[in-house]
């Protein structure tokens, strides 16, 4: 048995996908109960620095504050980049919904959180530490693929080849997964941000125009995609002209923005075919008859999916809520014995 089998399940358990760009939080007993982004402001004239504001008020903030206050994110790549600051915006968080005028109205028994597959040792421990660090009494540190399937609905319990891919900010989880295990998996940490960064460089080369992240981040939701679309679309940018450093309006397309994201793209179907490249033959029949799972923000990129499919000639479905899939696969780790082993297998000891 594992050092914390004995523990019960409890209503003020609690799952989280601590992402790059937003945190989700859940509970046991009533689903998904927060949904901000992962960001902190912080006031460096105080001595020593202060958190002022997490999620949404912080994200406001960026790129809009005077020079003693910084708008971060303490995560990148899918983990912990700052600890200080991230235990902070965990505790903020799950003061928030178990807090003495939050949902629980108690400290968290168990917090389940997603982590990506390819994390270091060091990097799993600074999650860890964070979430012991922000009350709980239990940890249990989720792969975030198997977080992301339970929550899609694969029956990942079953002797059948489910393969899933993750498309989060900061990472891509790729896995094929049966009898509630990781067979094969590949943590690719290229994901929206990098799609992101695409645009951002695109436009100070081509268009010498300096745009903020969120202004990249709008034109990837509103022009953005994989696969060639029967309507291009066209919109107007606005930023900074890097000849004459003043106001700027140019006027981008969708094959455009296309372009300058496919090599992204391009690696994260490399990973996908490599993948599918060390599955065992009986499990990658399975996926040829069951089809891939698209999951996470990127699903949501038009085209994404039959690009996939075009280039891996297998069946690819978006999960119906991919933005809250591994929230999801949480709440589900937390409320079914179905998943108990694997609940119980991923506890985080700090004393090793």
């Amino acid at each position: 048995m594992g050092l914390f089998n004995f523990v019960k399940k409890s209503t003020n358990d609690l799952g989280i996908d601590l992402g790059t760009v937003n945190t989700l939080v859940c509970t046991a007993s009533k689903g998904v109960v927060l949904r901000e982004p992962s960001v902190v402001a912080i006031d460096h004239s105080q001595r020593p620095p202060q958190v002022i504001e997490v999620g949404i008020a912080a994200r406001d903030m960026i790129g809009r504050t005077p020079g003693n206050i910084k708008a971060t994110r303490p995560l990148r790549d899918g983990v912990i980049a700052e600890f200080e600051w991230a235990e902070v915006m965990l505790k903020r968080f799950i003061e928030k919904v178990s807090g003495n005028q939050g949902l629980l109205g108690a400290r968290p028994g168990r917090i389940a959180i997603g982590l990506p597959s390819g994390v270091t040792e060091v990097e799993r421990r600074a999650v860890g530490d964070a979430a012991y660090g922000s009350g709980a009494r239990i940890v249990s540190l989720i792969p975030e693929p198997m977080a992301a399937a339970i929550g899609a609905g694969m029956p990942v319990e079953k002797p059948t080849g489910s393969m899933i891919i993750d498309i989060g900010g900061g990472t891509t989880e790729i896995a094929v997964l049966s009898l509630n295990g990781i067979v094969v998996s590949k943590s690719l940490r290229v994901a929206g941000d990098e799609l992101n960064e695409n645009i951002l460089d695109h436009l100070k080369r081509v268009h010498n125009l300096s745009v903020g992240e969120r202004t990249a981040e709008d034109i990837k939701i509103k022009l953005g995609s994989a696969y060639k679309t029967d309507e291009e679309e066209e919109m107007e940018v606005r930023g900074l002209n890097l000849l004459n450093g003043l106001p700027h309006t140019i006027v981008v397309s969708s094959s455009e923005i296309r372009d300058c994201m496919n090599p992204t793209l391009m690696r994260i179907v490399e990973g996908v075919k490599m993948t599918l490249e060390m599955t065992p033959p009986e499990l990658a029949a399975d996926i040829v008859d069951r089809g891939i799972v698209l999951a996470g923000g990127g699903a949501l990129l038009t085209g994404f999916d039959e690009l996939i499919n075009k280039e891996v000639e297998v069946p690819v479905h978006i999960a119906s809520d991919p933005l809250s899939c591994v929230v999801l696969g949480t709440e589900k780790l937390l409320n079914d014995p179905t998943y108990k082993k694997i609940l119980h297998s991923t506890e985080y000891d700090p004393r090793n």
